[in-house]
C-alpha cells in the first residue's frame, strides 16, 4: 500500500514502483472510480481505439519479460490445463473417499 500526499494544488505524485506495477508512463491516463465509504479505486485508462491491429503489438510486454511464440504460449496453456486437471481429479478422489 502506498500513502500519497495531496499538494496545495490538489495534485498527487505516484512513486515509480506503483507506476511500474500499473504499467504506466508519463502522459498515460488513469480512471478513478468513487466507491462507498470515502474510497476510490484507480486503474490505467483503457487506451483509445486506434483501429489498427498492429497498435496492440507489444502492449503486454514488460521489461525483462521473455517473448514467447504462439507455439510456446499454446504449450504453456496445455501444461497449465493438464496440471489443473490433475489437481481437480485428486481433489475429487480425496473428497469422495
Amino acid at each position: 500500500m502506498s500513502t500519497l500526499t495531496i499538494t496545495a494544488k490538489g495534485q498527487i505524485t505516484l512513486n515509480k514502483a506503483l507506476l511500474r506495477h500499473l504499467g504506466l508512463k508519463p502522459g498515460d491516463k488513469l480512471d478513478v472510480r468513487e466507491r462507498p465509504n470515502r474510497m476510490a479505486t484507480i486503474a490505467p485508462a483503457a487506451p483509445a481505439r486506434a483501429g489498427r491491429m498492429s497498435d496492440a503489438f507489444g502492449m503486454l510486454h514488460r521489461e525483462g519479460m521473455k517473448t514467447l511464440s504462439v507455439e510456446e504460449m499454446n504449450e504453456a496453456i496445455a501444461e497449465s490445463r493438464a496440471e489443473d486437471d490433475e489437481r481437480i481429479k485428486a481433489e475429487w478422489r480425496d473428497g469422495r473417499q
